[in-house]
C-alpha cells in the first residue's frame, strides 16, 4: 500500500469519527450525513435523501465487511482494510461519491462551484485551505466551476491504495 493512501485513510477516519472515541460507530456517520446534507440547502430532497442512504449504506458495508471482532464499531486498525481490500468498497465508494457529487450540482448543469463545494468538504470536516488546494488541484474551469465526473473521480482516488500524487493529496498534505 502507498504511504498516500494510509494518509488519506487516516485523515478520513479522524474525520469519520465524529464523537473523537477512536472508534467508528452508526451514529458517527448519522452525524456526518446530517452535516453534509445541512451544508446543501439548494439540493433537492430527493438528492439529500441520497446522500443519507449513501452514509448509511457506508456504515452497514464498513460494519458488515470491517468489524472483526463484532463489537459494533469500527477500529483504525480495522478501517484500514478498507484501502487494503478496495475491491470489497468499490460500490460503496462509487454511491458516495456520486452522492456527493450530485449534491454538490443542485442545479443539475454537471458543474460544481468553489463555494458549493467548499460548504459541503467543509461540512465533512477538511480544512479551507485544503479544500481549496484540492479544488484548484482539480482544474477549475475560468468561471471557478469543476465538473460532476471530476469530483466523482477524485473521490474514487482518494480510496485506492495505489494511487500518489492525486489531488486528494491536496486534503493530507495542506492540513486538516
Amino acid at each position: 500500500m502507498q504511504k498516500n493512501a494510509l494518509e488519506r485513510v487516516t485523515v478520513i477516519f479522524t474525520l469519520f469519527d465524529r464523537d473523537g472515541d477512536g472508534r467508528l460507530e452508526a451514529e458517527d456517520f448519522e452525524i456526518m450525513g446530517a452535516d453534509v446534507v445541512r451544508a446543501a440547502p439548494l439540493s433537492s430532497e430527493a438528492a439529500r435523501n441520497t446522500m443519507r442512504g449513501a452514509f448509511e449504506r457506508y456504515w452497514t458495508t464498513l460494519a458488515a465487511e470491517l468489524d472483526a471482532d463484532r463489537d459494533g464499531t469500527i477500529s483504525f486498525d480495522e478501517f484500514t482494510a478498507c484501502v487494503l481490500a478496495p475491491e470489497r468498497f468499490d460500490d460503496t465508494v462509487r454511491e458516495f461519491a456520486e452522492a456527493l457529487a450530485a449534491l454538490g450540482d443542485p442545479d443539475g448543469d454537471g458543474l460544481i462551484e468553489r463555494p458549493v463545494f467548499l460548504a459541503l468538504m467543509t461540512a465533512i470536516g477538511f480544512e479551507h485551505d485544503a479544500i481549496n488546494a484540492l479544488f484548484d488541484a482539480f482544474g477549475p474551469s475560468e468561471s471557478d466551476q469543476i465538473t460532476v465526473p471530476t469530483w466523482v473521480a477524485g473521490i474514487k482516488d482518494y480510496y485506492s491504495p495505489t494511487k500518489a500524487g492525486i489531488p486528494g493529496d491536496h486534503l493530507v498534505t495542506s492540513g486538516t
